[in-house]
C-alpha cells in the first residue's frame, strides 16, 4: 500500500471526489483508508447508563485505498509514488519518491536527507574525543 498515516491525499471517485484531506487511520488488511473530512456517516449511539443521553455522531467511515491518490507537498499535485532503495547506515531502506519532481514522499526521511545536507556544507574537523580521566591527568602533569 503506497499511502501511510499523515499522507495528504486528493479523493479520485465518489460523493467527495476532488477534496483532499489529511490519512487518518490506514488499514493494510483491508486495503482501506480513513481520511480526515471524507465519507462522514451518521452513527446512532444508545444511551447506556442513566444520566447519558441518545445521540446521532458524524464519524469518517474508510474508503478504498485505489480511490485516493497521495498530494506530494513539493509540487502540490496528485502523484503516483514511484519506490527507491537508499542505503543507510550499512542497512538497506525502501523509500516512497514522488513521480513528477522526484522529492521524498517519506516526511522522517526527507528531514534526514535536509540535515545530511546540511553536514555536507559544514566541513569541520570533528574534535578528538577524551576521557575525563586523562583530561584530568594531563592537566596535573602541565
Amino acid at each position: 500500500m503506497n499511502v501511510k498515516v499523515n499522507d495528504n491525499v486528493l479523493v479520485l471517485t465518489g460523493k467527495y471526489k476532488g477534496q483532499k484531506g489529511k490519512v487518518l487511520k490506514a488499514d493494510p488488511k483491508a486495503n482501506t483508508v480513513i481520511v480526515e473530512g471524507v465519507n462522514i456517516v451518521h452513527k446512532h449511539e444508545k444511551a447506556r447508563k442513566a444520566n447519558e443521553t441518545s445521540r446521532i455522531v458524524k464519524e469518517e467511515a474508510p474508503i478504498n485505498v485505489s480511490n485516493v491518490m497521495v498530494v506530494c507537498d513539493k509540487c502540490g499535485k496528485a502523484v503516483r509514488v514511484n519506490h527507491q532503495e537508499v542505503e543507510e547506515n550499512g542497512k538497506k531502506k525502501h523509500i516512497r519518491i514522488c513521480n513528477k519532481c522526484g522529492a521524498s514522499l517519506d516526511k522522517a526521511f526527507a528531514k534526514k536527507l535536509k540535515g545530511a545536507k546540511a553536514e555536507e556544507t559544514v566541513e569541520e574537523a570533528p574534535k578528538k574525543r577524551t576521557r575525563k580521566r586523562s583530561q584530568k591527568a594531563e592537566e596535573t602533569q602541565e
